[in-house]
């Protein structure tokens, strides 16, 4: 329908946390499918330089600087987009970071940062975003949690905090944008290989991780999870956007964490405390935290 919601051909996005990881891929994915994407990120370098190759290859995409923690920032970047195309298809609210470390070495400036990305980013992407789809009548609202939106694996408690929170604010306002003609999905990923498992500009440890053997141990680690490629990541998750899924879980075979945790809570945090006992040692085996936090 000509002044309806266009999946993807022809449609308009807005992508933050976009110059890197899920954001990037997703971005690249969407102007495969021929929306025109803007890519906002706080490292608009970044940001840009990823939006160029889109355009060399032949996609359509603009960059803009981004600090999703910032509601007039995300309103800026909402209001120009729907004044220079004269329409919102798509928001993905997708910026966030990762803490992880147990909740003996958090601090308060700790918490107050992945909340003010993780959650408070995607409530400014919702406040700004939806409003303007409400007057224009349509449009699809993305939030990205994570499967630790649906179970709550330990040592990375205050990212499982926010991503619980995502998942329950998406689910809310998918029924109530319902009747306005406005869909609501949320990305659960699994374990996708991207920069946040490494740390450093998209991940904090507050412990830093501790080089040779145990730095080898925390990578096999993740390995042993099978990282999914972020473009195959984002090329599912847009096939289940166009049918309009409310919860998307990828890797598929995540399902199964899902389906335990609401079938047996107890045992599934049985089984995540064993894990936890197994794994614990290379939390544990860094110097003190020291503080420092980086986006």
């Amino acid at each position: 329908m000509a002044n309806g919601l266009r999946a993807f051909d022809g449609g308009v996005a807005i992508v933050t946390g976009a110059a890197s990881g899920i954001g990037r891929a997703i971005s690249d994915a969407l102007a495969e499918r021929g929306c025109h994407v803007v890519l906002a990120d706080i490292d608009l370098d970044d940001a840009e330089a990823a939006a160029q190759q889109i355009r060399e290859r032949g996609g359509r995409a603009s960059a803009r600087r981004l600090d999703v923690t910032r509601f007039e920032q995300v309103g800026q970047v909402v209001d120009q987009t729907v004044d220079e195309h004269g329409r919102l298809d798509y928001v993905f609210n997708n910026a966030g970071i990762g803490v992880g470390g147990e909740v003996v070495d958090h601090t308060v400036e700790a918490w107050n940062q992945i909340i003010g990305v993780n959650l408070l980013g995607v409530i400014h992407g919702v406040q700004c975003a939806y409003p303007a789809m409400i007057r224009q009548g349509f449009g699809h609202i993305v939030n990205t949690a994570s499967i630790a939106g649906l179970v709550a694996p330990p040592g990375m408690t205050s990212y499982t905090t926010t991503k619980h929170a995502v998942v329950g604010l998406s689910k809310a306002l998918r029924i109530e944008a319902h009747a306005r003609g406005i869909r609501v999905s949320v990305l659960c990923p699994g374990v996708i290989r991207t920069p946040l498992l490494q740390g450093g500009r998209h991940g904090i440890f507050l412990v830093p991780l501790p080089e040779g053997r145990a730095r080898e141990l925390v990578n096999e680690y993740f390995e042993r999870l099978r990282p999914m490629p972020a473009p195959t990541f984002a090329r599912k998750a847009l096939d289940q956007i166009a049918r309009g899924r409310a919860v998307i879980i990828i890797p598929t075979w995540w399902k199964i964490a899902w389906w335990l945790e609401r079938a047996s809570p107890s045992l599934m945090l049985y089984l995540l405390r064993r894990g936890y006992e197994r794994n614990r040692t290379f939390m544990t085996s860094a110097s003190p935290p020291t503080g420092s936090l980086a986006r």
